[in-house]
């Protein structure tokens, strides 16, 4: 029945039997046949099916999170009880300061006590990593702090708080942080991203009308549009733009200070002894002064 599952799984996930059958090894036809296994051996429908897609019905969206549990269950039977006995691979997708800064802090005690377990590290922006994270694709994803409920499936877990600055050319004197985004030409963390929706809701907190000059998701090239003299900033504290001298003006917001909240996000059926030492790694080196 586990062979059952696992195309199940990918079903799901996938939409389509041809496309859970290029996941999984299997024809079309071979997927349609353990399907019906899968359903006859349940006493229920499963899917939806209208034409070539395969969509989840009541009874299936009930039967998705506890196949993955099950799944996830027989593969930590064969895991060692040593951490450094685990083998294998794991596929960690990272915004990219976390890349530059915690990750890089807690990978060397994570490698010491898991010598043999590879990781590979995946790029991307927060809502590309969380669709990923639902789809299967990755093990983990550390990114900014969704503003919307996650799916039950999924298991998210607080790492840091990162507060936002006002960065100013050299040349802005003024420093009054709101004076300052009144008058002077803004360069806009992406509105898009989970981080510039947080500098949205403090601008219309604030009641600011700013004058865009740009829009950008890249910490590093918004704080270079900013250093050219292109306007001023609401970034986080992080990246590597703070391990560098820089050509501008850091004004804190005091009693306006507002934050991103940077997270772990992993499918709960996935959860293995790994992921929990990985995870254990992060929230230590965040801790440190």
């Amino acid at each position: 029945m586990l062979r059952e599952l696992k195309t199940f799984v990918a079903v799901a996930r996938h939409g389509t039997f041809a496309a859970a059958g290029q996941q999984v090894g299997l024809t079309q036809s071979a997927v349609s046949a353990q399907m019906r296994v899968l359903e006859q051996g349940l006493g229920v429908r499963l899917f939806e099916r209208s034409g070539r897609s395969a969509v989840l019905n009541a009874a299936g969206r009930h039967a998705l999170p506890l196949a993955e549990q099950m799944l996830g269950l027989y593969a930590q039977m064969a895991l060692p009880t040593s951490a450094a006995e685990w083998q294998g691979e794991l596929k960690v997708g990272a915004i990219a300061t976390l890349q530059t800064g915690l990750l890089p802090e807690a990978l060397p005690r994570f490698r010491a006590a898991a010598p043999r377990l590879e990781l590979k590290l995946v790029p991307g922006v927060s809502l590309n990593l969380l669709s990923q994270i639902d789809a299967g694709e990755l093990d983990l994803a550390l990114l900014i702090k969704p503003p919307f409920e996650l799916p039950k499936e999924l298991l998210q877990i607080s790492l840091a708080r990162e507060p936002f600055v006002l960065i100013t050319p050299l040349g802005v004197t003024a420093d009054d942080p709101l004076q300052i985004l009144a008058e002077q030409p803004f360069v806009r963390y992406d509105r898009r991203s989970f981080g510039g929706r947080r500098v949205n809701q403090f601008l219309r907190e604030q009641r600011l009308v700013v004058q865009e000059a740009l829009e950008l998701d890249e910490l590093e090239a918004i704080v270079r549009m900013v250093e050219c003299g292109l306007g001023v900033s609401l970034i986080p504290r992080a990246g590597l733009w703070l391990q560098r001298p820089t050509q501008l003006r850091v004004i804190e917001l005091g009693e306006l200070t507002f934050h991103r909240e940077l997270v772990a996000i992993l499918r709960r059926a996935q959860r293995q002894p790994a992921l929990d030492c990985l995870l254990e790694c992060l929230r230590e080196a965040a801790a440190r002064p």
